[in-house]
């Protein structure tokens, strides 16, 4: 090929590609919108923060040294935590079944248990508290049964960690249901007979079979309910008392109460570090599946 046709072929190429260009990056304007929304409402707020979690009331460090020097703080993110995984493990032995149960009913049956799992995220989060305030004071009828039925109490329920628990189960619940049916329902119902057919025992099939297969809904609804229960903040303030405070309610008592705007700031860029740091872990640990189910890597 001589000199001359190639230098033609490269401005043939080349007009293609300008032709071509405006097609390419044209639907890329549609995002435009979006990227404006989350620029304003959640980039442009969270570098706020974090400045102002160095530079308030001076630049510097200083708010997270009184952050992990205090012992009143490291109670708080051990607590928040410590809840936080117990809801968790209570959501997970609570859902796992009832999930399951959804993939083996009819039809009818499936819509009337995924209709009583969304109702309650149709009701007010303040109502349900309000709820479970009425019913775990010690005149309330939970205390009003156990002192009925078993002749003890009133055994104290609000006001406590087990009251706070409770509540943030209740809540967060099917954020637990729906990640593990939406899991499940993809599995195969042929694989446990014929594991039992190759000699396994029900338990064993379970453990070897359908526990692992349903390990992506695991992951994907236990590090969606401790997210959410580490920020939890009404309930926690509701249910619990001064000795349940959570990192939400130290970040309010902070920042409104004390006008400590450096140091609730910090708090509020430990948690998002913590957030982000779980997820990397989990996406690291279940390497077998997506994260989030129906979402293929």
């Amino acid at each position: 090929m001589s000199e001359g046709s190639v230098t033609e072929a490269i401005a043939v190429a080349g007009a293609g590609r300008r032709r071509r260009a405006p097609e390419n990056w044209r639907p890329l304007l549609l995002l435009v919108p979006a990227f404006v929304l989350v620029s304003l409402f959640f980039l442009a707020p969270l570098i706020d923060v974090f400045v102002r979690s160095v530079t308030d009331p001076q630049p510097g460090l200083q708010n997270y040294a009184w952050l992990v020097s205090t012992e009143a703080n490291i109670a708080v993110v051990l607590r928040t935590f410590g809840t936080a995984i117990a809801v968790t493990a209570v959501c997970l032995l609570l859902a796992y079944p009832y999930a399951y149960l959804m993939t083996i009913v009819s039809d009818r049956t499936r819509n009337l248990m995924q209709l009583f799992i969304m109702m309650p995220l149709w009701t007010s989060i303040l109502v349900r508290t309000l709820a479970w305030m009425v019913l775990l004071q010690d005149t309330g009828p939970i205390n009003g049964l156990l002192a009925a039925w078993f002749g003890i109490g009133p055994v104290p329920l609000i006001r406590t960690t087990f009251g706070v628990a409770l509540g943030m189960s209740q809540v967060l619940l099917p954020f637990m249901v729906l990640p593990l049916y939406s899991s499940m329902a993809k599995i195969d119902k042929r694989l446990l007979p014929a594991a039992s057919n190759l000699g396994a025992n029900p338990v064993t099939a379970f453990f070897t079979v359908y526990l692992p297969l349903s390990r992506p809904g695991i992951f994907s609804g236990g590090v969606t309910v401790f997210i959410l229960g580490l920020g939890f903040y009404i309930i926690p303030a509701l249910l619990g008392s001064s000795k349940e405070t959570m990192i939400s309610a130290l970040i309010q008592q902070q920042i409104s109460v004390f006008l400590m705007w450096g140091q609730g700031t910090a708090l509020g860029v430990f948690l998002l570090l913590c957030t982000i740091l779980i997820l990397v872990v989990v996406s690291r640990v279940n390497k077998q599946g997506s994260l989030f189910p129906g979402v293929e890597r």
